[in-house]
């Protein structure tokens, strides 16, 4: 019998998986999620403790560097940075025992052929153990951890922003009409039911039974403030993964949901099979599309920058960079465009992006191609009313349209950043 070799390191499969969604994020600039994908098959708790580990260090990534460097002579290799971020974010942010963390980060640094970098890695740690979390309350962490463009582009809002980007994001569920939510959770304002951060949906019960679906409070607004009506045909234009479609659906409108992905799209028949609601499904690039008929409504939650999503997708900030943003415009006002031609007279439009961005919300709406299209007649702005936002007045912008951002209801655990207006097709 072959005995084991005692001087192999031993693999953690918890922090080998969180290095490769680290180095895909960081380094090949891929999305968390594509990176999850991308994982070799997993234990489904040491994927998900994989995934809180490395979101935690994309999260706080800022100020885990400001931490490591005064204990670091000379950069690293990336690989090497990666496993400190990590080993400090067990120490500082998730109450790993310091012995487990050193001792785990050094093992991963080995078995990543990084030996000569073991000892490195041992005696870094270990003086960031001795430190303990008091070192962070030594920094501004909100404004480490924002890059500087997003940061200077929230303006007076980006502190409480930056505040709430710190911790993940509770679960929020719509529930079908006449169902019950799972016991736990807090009702909140605007009819979403609240979970903890933690909360795994597929765990509560009504999930099989497709009773429920996530979605952000403020997620849920652009499909309430369309108030859909029985029978009414409306377009979900850019609809994946299908959550506002489930929502017109379930107020009775006959929807057909475009997503031109498709990959995304199917993720969208599943989803909607799951809750039990029809929707004709469309594989078509929504800018291009031209359907038979014209339509009642239509809502459009157009691509953008997704920077109101940071909380639950912390490698957003890493992935974006600001010369991003006037292309996503452009392509927006197309959609716009596009979407004025489907509607019958008298017809409705919600325009929404999950977006904090200024460019791709309330300055992007008053833009100059927008403006054009405004001016000529093809659609008119048409205010919300502050009884239509009566339960989140605060989002209730000066021009009457609907303006989230985490840092509201702070005391409730907060909510996405999304920007939302009403257009009329006369």
């Amino acid at each position: 019998m072959k005995r084991p070799n005692m001087t192999e390191p031993m693999t953690d499969p918890t922090r080998t998986a969180a290095l490769h969604l680290l180095t895909a994020v960081l380094d090949r600039r891929r999305t968390l999620e594509e990176a999850l994908d991308a994982l070799p098959k997993l234990d489904l708790r040491d994927r998900a403790a994989a995934h809180r580990l490395a979101a935690t260090v994309l999260r706080r990534l800022g100020s885990l560097d400001a931490v490591l460097e005064p204990f670091l002579k000379k950069s690293p290799p990336d690989p090497v940075r990666h496993i400190l971020r990590l080993g400090a974010a067990g120490l500082l942010l998730l109450e790993t025992p310091p012995h487990a963390a050193v001792a785990t980060a050094v093992s991963l640094a080995r078995a990543q052929k990084l030996t000569p970098f073991a000892g490195l890695v041992n005696a870094v740690l270990r003086r960031v153990a001795t430190a303990g979390p008091d070192t962070l309350a030594d920094l501004d962490c909100p404004r480490l951890d924002t890059p500087a463009w997003l940061w200077s582009a929230w303006g007076a809002n980006a502190r409480a922003i930056a505040l709430a980007h710190q911790t993940e994001a509770p679960l929020d569920l719509t529930m079908k009409p006449g169902t019950e939510p799972p016991p736990g959770g807090e009702t909140l304002p605007t009819g979403s039911i609240r979970y903890p951060a933690g909360t795994r949906i597929t765990e509560l019960p009504g999930f099989t039974d497709g009773n429920f679906w996530a979605q952000d409070a403020a997620a849920a607004m652009p499909a309430r403030l369309l108030a859909p009506r029985q029978g009414e045909r409306i377009a979900d234009l850019c609809a994946a993964p299908g959550g506002k479609t489930a929502q017109l659906a379930a107020a009775g409108a006959n929807v057909v949901s475009v997503e031109r992905d498709p990959v995304r799209i199917d993720r969208l028949k599943e989803n909607l099979a799951r809750l039990r609601f029809t929707a004709d499904c469309v594989q078509a690039d929504a800018a291009d599309w031209q359907p038979a008929e014209k339509f009642d409504a239509i809502l459009l939650d157009a691509p953008c920058s997704a920077t109101g999503t940071i909380r639950r997708h912390p490698d957003v900030p890493h992935l974006k960079r600001s010369n991003d943003i006037p292309g996503l415009a452009q392509a927006q006002d197309r959609l716009i465009d596009a979407a004025a031609k489907l509607l019958k007279p008298g017809g409705r439009l919600i325009y929404a992006v999950c977006s904090l961005q200024p460019e791709e919300g309330p300055v992007h709406f008053h833009g100059a191609r927008l403006a054009t299209t405004l001016a000529k007649g093809a659609l008119r702005h048409a205010p919300f009313s502050p009884e239509e936002l009566n339960t989140l007045p605060e989002a209730r912008d000066a021009d009457g349209n609907f303006r989230s951002h985490p840092g509201l209801w702070a005391d409730r655990g907060g909510m996405d950043g999304f920007f939302a207006a009403r257009l009329i097709k006369p």
